[in-house]
């Protein structure tokens, strides 16, 4: 499990909005914290400093620890395709990634929130594993008793939800109807850099 610390520093650090409230301080203050935040953004970065950038910047936007990055970029190189491809759509199916792109979370650790504590079905069943791997055709909803929480009503009016998910507002449903290609998925970082960080 990654360490919990100011995610809007970690977005700063990164460069990348992590939460809502992180983009106005990436707006007012582009460079890393600290002290020599801007020397630290205008120093030229190694190739090894790069893509150790990159690799950060997927594992905070999906919440994940460093074995379990590494084990899903071992998997995606083991199977046949782009290994790049492999990658994101793995990432981009575990049940908290899907729950967040439904609209019923604003963030990824308020998705596996809701996963872990049980506000979370799938196919009618609660499910409480965030890593749990969502497959076309699966139904994602959200327990009845859970559905009139605050933070959940804000999610579901403020979220936009991507063309591979279908939404059912009146059932708190959401259904994965085919795999997203990498154009589709809201993640901002260079995963060619990534492959060759772990090909090391």
């Amino acid at each position: 499990m990654p360490l919990v610390k100011s995610k809007v520093k970690l977005s700063r650090s990164l460069g990348i909005p992590l939460v809502p409230k992180a983009n106005k301080a990436l707006e007012r203050r582009p460079d890393p914290p600290g002290q020599h935040g801007k020397r630290r953004r205008t120093a030229k970065k190694s190739g090894y400093g790069q893509q150790l950038l990159e690799k950060q910047r997927l594992r905070h936007q999906y919440f994940l620890g460093e074995r379990q990055l590494r084990n899903y970029v071992a998997r995606a190189t083991a199977k046949t395709g782009n290994t790049a491809d492999n990658l994101i759509l793995a990432l981009e199916t575990r049940l908290d990634a899907v729950v967040l792109r439904a609209g019923f979370a604003r963030t990824i650790y308020q998705a596996r929130q809701f996963v872990t504590h049980g506000h979370v079905l799938v196919n009618g069943k609660r499910v409480n594993f965030p890593s749990a791997t969502v497959n076309v055709g699966d139904k994602v909803s959200l327990r009845e008793s859970s559905r009139s929480l605050d933070v959940v009503q804000l999610a579901i009016a403020s979220g936009v939800v991507p063309p591979y998910i279908v939404r059912n507002d009146a059932a708190f449903e959401a259904e994965l109807i085919r795999p997203p290609t990498r154009e589709e998925i809201p993640v901002i970082c260079e995963l060619s850099s990534i492959v060759e960080f772990y090909a090391k």
